[in-house]
C-alpha cells in the first residue's frame, strides 16, 4: 500500500478503496473513483509495483474464491451500482485490492461480508516502520503523496502535470511544493560550489 501511496499519489482512502477493475496494467494506470470532490481521475501505476500487485491480487483472488464457497465474497456496491447490477458485489473485478483479514457484518446492509482494510492497520504500520528507522521527521501515509508531488516537480515534471495526478483541484495547492524542494538557499547555486 505504501509503495502505492507513494508511487501514484494515491491518499490513503483511495488507495483502500480501490477495486480490482481499477488496476490497468497495460495502460500503467489507476483509476480512482470517487477521489476528494467526488471526481474521478487517473494516475500512473508505476513498474516497479506492477509484479508485486499481480502477485498480492493472485492471493487475494485465492481469497475471494474460498469466500465465495463458503457462501460470502460479495463486497459492498454504491446502492445505484447495486441495483443495476445484482450479481456484481460478488464478481472479481469488484474485490478491494486490499481486504480486511477477516469477514464481518456491514452496519448498513447487516450482510456477512468482507470490506477493505482498515486505515489503522496501515497508519500503524506506517509508524513502526519510521520508528524503526529511527526517522526525526513526523512521518504519516500522507507524507507518501507529498513526496510524490516533491519528487516530480524536483525531476522537471511540470506543475499542470503534478496537479493533475494527485488530483488537485487548484494549482494553488500543487505550487505549495515549489517551495519544499530540496534545493534549500532558494534553489541558488553558491558560486564557491562551482570551484573544482
Amino acid at each position: 500500500m505504501v509503495l502505492l501511496l507513494y508511487g501514484s499519489g494515491l491518499r490513503l482512502n483511495e488507495c483502500l478503496n480501490l477495486r480490482v477493475k481499477d488496476i490497468d496494467f497495460h495502460y500503467k494506470q489507476i483509476i480512482v473513483r470517487n477521489g476528494k470532490g467526488f471526481k474521478d481521475r487517473f494516475t500512473i501505476l508505476p513498474d516497479y509495483i506492477k509484479e508485486p500487485l499481480q502477485l498480492h491480487l493472485k492471493k487475494m483472488k485465492s481469497i475471494h474464491d474460498i469466500d465465495v464457497s463458503e457462501g460470502f465474497g460479495s463486497v459492498y456496491l454504491p446502492e445505484a451500482l447495486a441495483r443495476k447490477y445484482p450479481n456484481a458485489d460478488r464478481e472479481w473485478k469488484w474485490q478491494y485490492i486490499f481486504p480486511a483479514s477477516r469477514i464481518s457484518i456491514d452496519p448498513r446492509s447487516g450482510i456477512k461480508r468482507r470490506h477493505h482494510l482498515d486505515s489503522s492497520v496501515i497508519g500503524k504500520a506506517v509508524r513502526t516502520a519510521s520508528r524503526a528507522c529511527r526517522l526525526t521527521k513526523h512521518i504519516t501515509c500522507h507524507t507518501f503523496r507529498h513526496s510524490f508531488a516533491t519528487h516530480l516537480l524536483e525531476n522537471g515534471y511540470d506543475i499542470r502535470t503534478v496537479q493533475e495526478l494527485p488530483g488537485h483541484s487548484d494549482v494553488r495547492t500543487t505550487m505549495v511544493y515549489t517551495h519544499v524542494l530540496s534545493r534549500g538557499g532558494l534553489a541558488v547555486k553558491s558560486p564557491l560550489d562551482a570551484i573544482d
